[in-house]
């Protein structure tokens, strides 16, 4: 059987998603629970891949298992709970079809980052510290010369292992925040590093470095080497992920 778990997680003492030898990381840490609970090697699959310091507020994996009869979906979870460090948190567990897959069954992504504009001690790890005024105005301009299908080459990382670069980005822009803003962003999916770079980026166009039609410029080169640097990862939150109707069940 075939079951999807729903986590969310503080990235901060993790080198990301993936299970790298000798690395903590998130994946290592949920198969190791589950392979404790159930008494045999369990390994999940992941909707997408957190670099090292991210954030996610709604993760999404898949595991195979055959439960006894006498532990049911509700003991699972609330041993699963018991058992997590505490910067990981698993909110739901539910079957699905076997041929649902959390990675590839996946419609849409979201990402949010967040900007604080006072020094925060409780949102360290969680937000970027902005100490000078951000012209919002023009970094939702520039955002929205990202909507639609565009080749994303300029705001990927060198090397990322991609078979191509083209995402079709359908929300992308800031809104107010408690104590800053967010940036909201969801495409059908995400080249490595795309949003800390577009997010970089776009600030570099809220400090005046870059108009709005300098952005645009930047997505259409297709020249990674235009765009700004990569913002911290701390900020940086996997937000919702959205599938076809049918493979996640309606919340009771």
């Amino acid at each position: 059987m075939r079951y999807f778990l729903h986590l969310a997680y503080d990235g901060t003492s993790y080198c990301g998603w993936q299970i790298q030898p000798g690395m903590p990381t998130v994946q290592a840490e949920l198969d190791r629970c589950l392979t404790q609970i159930l008494r045999r090697p369990t390994y999940c699959v992941g909707s997408g891949r957190t670099d090292s310091g991210v954030h996610a507020s709604h993760q999404v994996a898949h595991f195979d298992a055959d439960l006894p009869e006498n532990l049911p979906l509700d003991v699972l979870l609330y041993r699963l709970r018991r058992a997590l460090p505490p910067d990981i948190g698993a909110l739901r567990l539910h079957t699905v079809p076997a041929e649902a897959h959390a990675r590839f069954s996946a419609e849409e992504r979201n990402y949010e980052y967040f900007v604080v504009t006072q020094p925060n001690p409780f949102r360290r790890d969680q937000a970027l510290y902005v100490d000078r005024p951000l012209d919002i105005a023009a970094m939702n301009e520039a955002a929205s010369y990202m909507l639609g299908q565009f080749d994303f080459t300029s705001f990927s990382k060198v090397k990322g292992g991609e078979n191509h670069y083209v995402c079709y980005c359908t929300a992308a822009g800031w809104h107010p925040a408690p104590g800053g803003w967010v940036f909201h962003i969801r495409a059908n999916r995400f080249v490595r590093g795309m949003v800390r770079l577009v997010v970089g980026t776009l600030l570099d166009v809220g400090r005046g470095k870059m108009t709005p039609r300098e952005f645009q410029q930047v997505l259409w080169a297709q020249k990674r080497v235009d765009a700004g640097g990569a913002a911290p990862a701390k900020g940086l939150f996997l937000s919702r992920v959205e599938y076809e109707e049918g493979v996640v069940p309606p919340e009771r």
